[in-house]
């Protein structure tokens, strides 16, 4: 095989590939109110999160002892962390206001959900929020327990897979023809 021959068959299939995947967009305030969903439409769209979201929490339990005029730190710390990940999938399952989705990334327990909101700073995306952002941390509550993200978390928002369905109408005539009188 020549190289242009494989150079070309290499384009066609990463165009073949490119176009049968999913498009995501982001799922904003526009799109929501542009097709009014309730709550039951809402909970039949299948969410994705942007990006890694990284929860951190520290749990300690602090004890010390006095030896020899010293102080020895006796702490025992443990760190848990959940990882959800780019392209996670998602459902809604708590809505507390109409532009505040509750969305849970996990097998089952609808306690743990993130909340996402419409940001007017980024074009309406449904971000991750958070009680505070404090250095581009924020502090979540998840499953009941407060958490902290990493850095970036604040960039993370909520896609959907859009099918784009081109309505064309035909409209067509048969044409009988014109006769000189």
């Amino acid at each position: 095989m020549s190289i242009s021959f494989k150079l070309i068959l290499s384009c066609f299939l990463v165009v073949i590939i490119t176009s049968c995947s999913p498009k995501m967009h982001p799922f904003t305030q526009d799109m929501y109110d542009r097709y009014a969903w309730n709550e039951d439409d809402l909970k039949s769209i299948q969410f994705y999160l942007s990006r890694e979201v990284v929860l951190r929490r520290s749990k300690s339990r602090g004890a010390s002892e006095i030896v020899d005029g010293k102080i020895k730190d006796l702490r025992d710390r443990k760190v848990q962390e959940v990882i959800i990940p780019a392209k996670t999938p998602g459902v809604l399952v708590f809505l507390p206001k109409s532009n505040r989705f509750g969305i849970s990334f996990e097998q089952s327990g609808n306690q743990k959900f993130l909340m996402f909101g419409p940001n007017p700073k980024s074009g309406g995306k449904y971000v991750l929020l958070a009680q505070e952002w404090k250095n581009r941390k924020g502090k979540i509550t998840y499953d009941s327990e407060t958490y902290i993200t990493e850095l970036g978390a604040s960039f993370s928002h909520l896609l959907v897979n859009v099918k784009k369905a081109h309505k064309i109408g035909i409209r067509s005539s048969v044409v009988r023809g014109r006769t000189v009188n």
